[in-house]
């Protein structure tokens, strides 16, 4: 991590991490060094917790390696599910809301991934990312001629274009409309993650310190998007990865290597390091 000065002296207790961009690598994959440095958390009594705008059931390929027990926090906390997808929590969208959000991201000319709990809606297979998407999460989304009659269960709706700076205004306007009806942040340069204001991923935080009775304070959370800001803002530690952005660099306590550097690992070497020190 950088230079910036030693964590609080306060115990860990849990660890919570984004996935994409921060727990894995480009290619999606887990290293070694990922896997150990979790391993070593579990051998500390620290408690490893995920959270990602993926659907659940697209990060169940990293509860078996990681050996995960605790909560997973899909949709940036929209679906909390254990380990074996069993539901604990679910934020929707209203219908009239999930609606205006669509005509929303539609007229800044953004094309529209729509998630239920269990399902992925899109207009066109081929449109750009659905096929990384569908490697990432591991399965095919649903294609429909519109998404009128699928606004009831809608857990998140993500307005996807390579227009980066399309994708900002659309996050922007959203923002102004959306306050206190909708969470909207980036997930990625390319994704605008909304849903209900309670889905997102400082809300994930009070939940994880609810359900496993843990302070914030003795919580350290790791991420890299915009959208991680807000469970840096609730928790003891942050960590913003080499690879984010100066924004969320600088909204963190430290910063660690690119998630192609094993940034994640090397920050939990450091935060053992620093308890056994303790």
């Amino acid at each position: 991590m950088s230079s910036q000065p030693n964590p609080p002296n306060l115990p860990v207790r849990l660890v919570i991490a984004d996935v994409d961009g921060t727990l894995v690598t480009q290619d999606k994959a887990l290293t070694p060094r990922a896997i150990a440095a979790v391993k070593k958390l579990h051998d500390a009594g620290i408690l490893f917790g995920i959270t990602s705008g993926r659907p659940p059931r697209g990060m169940t390929m990293l509860i078996e390696p990681l050996a995960i027990t605790e909560p997973i926090a899909g949709f940036n906390g929209g679906v909390i599910v254990k380990p074996d997808l069993t539901p604990i929590s679910r934020q929707l969208l209203p219908p009239d809301v999930a609606a205006e959000v669509v005509r929303l991201i539609l007229k800044h000319g953004l094309d529209i991934f729509l998630y239920t709990d269990r399902d992925w809606f899109v207009r066109n297979a081929d449109a750009p990312h659905v096929a990384r998407e569908a490697w990432t999460v591991k399965f095919q989304p649903t294609v429909v001629h519109d998404f009128d009659s699928r606004m009831d269960g809608v857990v998140k709706v993500v307005g996807v274009s390579d227009d980066l700076d399309a994708v900002a205004r659309c996050e922007k306007d959203m923002q102004e409309w959306g306050a206190g009806r909708v969470s909207a942040a980036r997930s990625q340069p390319y994704y605008l993650d909304v849903t209900n204001p309670k889905a997102n991923k400082g809300e994930v935080v009070a939940m994880f310190a609810q359900l496993c009775n843990i302070p914030p304070s003795q919580i350290a959370t790791i991420g890299d998007m915009p959208n991680d800001v807000l469970m840096f803002n609730q928790s003891g530690i942050s960590i913003a990865m080499g690879n984010a952005s100066p924004d969320v660099q600088k909204s963190a306590n430290f910063v660690t290597a690119s998630n192609q550097e094993d940034g994640f690992a090397k920050a939990m070497e450091r935060l053992l390091q620093s308890a056994a020190a303790q």
